[in-house]
């Protein structure tokens, strides 16, 4: 054996031990930091305030929106032919949604797939792959549901925004286009293998296009209930839904774990004359209560069990 090879069985599994110490390091940093940025008596208040119904009904519809996002990655195993199980897929997205959601993308929907799946064995490729097709099927639901509100219920927008009726329809119409545009894709190149910086994707088929929408628009339009519900129908449900997605859109852009304040102010500015202040931002933190850190906290401890089924799944090997 060469001397180089010798030195590097010496110092990988240091290395490797450090670089896991240092991930591990990282998501507790960025767990206490988003904690100790909440309002959590506000949170608490928030909450206590809201009819029980009310908030059993968000409830309700939340649980079904984690069930569902939680299904993504299994059109990715149908894709690729992983051999992971049902229940193991889906608590894997599941952990990697809450907290993509609360520590943004790269932490949450990327480096939690690739630790978690990594660790259960599938390769990088393959993990790659289903990524990629669970933020494909998330976004374009988004493009059709957002497409069919601005088109056929554009909202009033402020001034200061530079965009008026006609435009957001026009954004609709361009949105919808998009997702009709993949859809031709699945049906005139079905089975066509493309190369996007080196993966090799195939183009799903027509039925599989259309589990994508079904999938992700029902998501989607599930969130938009869940919030709709807090503020106990005082406005109406497309109108929160295509606020919703307009700050969907401003978190990404802004880059902000959590889109903290992001999501506030965006309601703030379009609903605010139609419902009080006060209540609008206390339904908001009901809402992050029940959306981002009831499930961050659940997520948390499956994330601690999933670590230690995969420890013992490479114990076997």
């Amino acid at each position: 054996m060469s001397t180089m090879a010798l030195s590097r069985q010496s110092w990988w599994p240091w290395a490797r031990r450090v670089a896991v110490w240092g991930f591990f390091a990282l998501i507790a940093w960025l767990i206490v930091r988003q904690a100790l940025v909440v309002e959590w008596e506000d949170v608490f208040d928030a909450i206590r305030a809201l009819p029980a119904a009310s908030l059993l009904a968000a409830g309700a519809l939340a649980a079904g929106s984690f069930a569902l996002y939680s299904t993504y990655d299994l059109l990715g195993r149908h894709l690729t032919r992983h051999k992971l199980g049902t229940p193991t897929v889906m608590g894997v997205t599941f952990i990697s949604y809450a907290f993509n959601l609360n520590l943004g993308s790269l932490v949450g929907g990327v480096a939690f797939r690739y630790r978690l799946y990594s660790r259960l064995g599938l390769s990088n490729d393959t993990i790659t792959r289903v990524l990629g097709f669970s933020m494909l099927t998330n976004w374009l639901g988004y493009l059709v549901v957002a497409g069919a509100a601005f088109c056929l219920w554009p909202m009033a927008l402020p001034p200061e925004w530079k965009i008026g009726s006609e435009g957001l329809r026009i954004l609709g119409a361009a949105l919808l286009a998009v997702a009709l545009a993949y859809v031709a894709v699945c049906i005139f190149a079905r089975g066509r293998v493309l190369r996007v910086r080196g993966h090799g994707l195939k183009v799903p088929g027509l039925a599989m296009a259309a589990l994508q929408l079904a999938m992700s628009c029902a998501n989607w339009s599930l969130i938009g209930g869940v919030i709709w519900f807090l503020l106990q129908g005082q406005v109406a449900y497309v109108q929160v839904l295509a606020v919703l997605l307009v700050a969907a859109v401003a978190g990404v852009v802004t880059h902000v774990p959590a889109g903290l304040g992001v999501l506030e102010a965006v309601f703030v500015a379009l609903l605010s004359h139609e419902v009080p202040q006060a209540q609008l931002l206390g339904a908001l933190l009901a809402y992050r209560g029940l959306y981002y850190l009831l499930p961050l906290a659940v997520a948390a401890l499956a994330y601690l069990l999933t670590e230690a089924r995969a420890r013992r799944l490479r114990g076997r090997r």
